[in-house]
């Protein structure tokens, strides 16, 4: 792989599955570990970006660029984002059931309207600095 196959300010567009996008920012949420959308070299104008999971970020190794699900998807939606916050304190076992499937289906309520809230540009961080790509929806 050549030096230019290795240069993210090549990139002029992203392609984004809305499900991956929605999929990533949830996982981070929920669970432990770090949901992203990876683009990983060689880098063209046009990239797919995938959802990808860890706990231990190897992008300084792999050459790879991490996109937060939370830099695609509308900040009004993202700041919308359904949480338990105190909620659970003191609630007995059925009530603690209650507001966990009100909750759950609070997310799936979000999940719909994020998938439709893509941005229509981001910045990816490079070592040039901030490099701004379109973003193009897929599906």
């Amino acid at each position: 792989m050549g030096e230019a196959d290795r240069d993210p300010t090549t990139i002029r567009s992203l392609a984004i599955s809305p499900k991956d996008a929605v999929d990533a920012f949830v996982y981070g949420r929920e669970n432990p570990g770090e949901g992203v959308l990876r683009i990983t070299p060689p880098f063209h104008g046009r990239m797919r970006a995938r959802i990808h999971v860890y706990h231990v970020d190897d992008a300084p190794v792999t050459g790879a660029i991490h996109v937060a699900p939370a830099d695609v998807i509308e900040a009004d939606v993202v700041d919308a984002y359904p949480t338990l916050e105190d909620e659970l304190e003191g609630a007995d076992a059925a009530e603690t059931e209650r507001i966990r499937e009100r909750h759950a289906d609070a997310v799936e309520e979000w999940r719909a309207t994020a998938r439709t809230a893509l941005v229509d540009s981001v910045s990816l961080e490079t070592a040039a600095g901030p490099h701004r790509v379109d973003v193009k929806p897929l599906g």
